[in-house]
């Protein structure tokens, strides 16, 4: 696994915590509220349309992995959940323990449970599914997104949580989502908190449908892109 750049642990306005990388002058989530941009722009934009049409265990596919908030909140939902979920992620830093360690989850999710639940999803094994629940498996898979083979037609939401193309250019090409369009299933969207131009541009030109809808919290707009039924 890649070495994880220096991080600081910093707390976000809704009282939940995110990581900045002093190289990249980067965030982890938005400072106006991790947990909050988490819900609005991959679970009510993404996921709860993917379960609505569920009749068969749902799939997500998150590039990104981070702090594993978004896995965590999903996994929260997939409780009273119609149907399983299957939650692949891809992530390039996985971060060391001592990190983990700082990002409590009490204090704001009210749910002493979750923070072990938590400390489940960084503490299971890469490169092999893992039952969290009966109702969640997780598989985590270490490296880069591009060089990681993905199944065809299989995902009925991505989560896109790349860091924003100036500062990873390299994960906002035309190929990357011409890869994503390949392993999304029939009628399965993207969501990303993303809303520029050439984001949208390169959608496009993969295939996808896009559309501009409103964003979290400190965001006017954050984009949504579906894959042709």
């Amino acid at each position: 696994m890649t070495t994880t750049p220096h991080v600081e642990v910093r707390a976000t306005a809704d009282g939940s915590s995110t990581l900045f990388v002093p190289a990249l002058n980067e965030h982890y989530h938005s400072t106006h509220g991790a947990v909050q941009e988490a819900r609005h722009v991959y679970l009510a934009a993404g996921l709860e349309s993917a379960l609505e049409a569920a009749t068969e265990p749902v799939w997500v596919l998150e590039i990104g992995f981070g702090t594993g908030l978004n896995a965590l909140l999903t996994l929260e939902r997939s409780h009273s959940a119609p149907q399983p979920v299957f939650y692949d992620t891809i992530e390039k830093y996985p971060l060391p323990w001592e990190i983990v360690g700082q990002l409590g989850t009490e204090n704001y999710l009210h749910d002493p449970e979750l923070l072990d639940y938590q400390q489940q999803l960084h503490a299971a094994a890469w490169g092999r599914p893992v039952a969290l629940t009966p109702h969640f498996v997780l598989m985590k898979m270490a490296g880069e997104l591009q060089a990681t083979p993905l199944p065809n037609d299989t995902y009925h939401v991505i989560y896109f949580d790349a860091f924003a193309p100036e500062k990873q250019p390299d994960m906002w090409t035309d190929e990357v989502f011409q890869q994503l369009y390949a392993a999304a299933a029939p009628g399965g969207c993207l969501v990303s908190y993303c809303a520029k131009g050439s984001f949208k541009r390169s959608l496009l030109a993969a295939g996808w449908l896009v559309e501009k809808i409103p964003g979290p919290p400190g965001k006017r707009e954050m984009t949504r892109a579906w894959k042709r039924s």
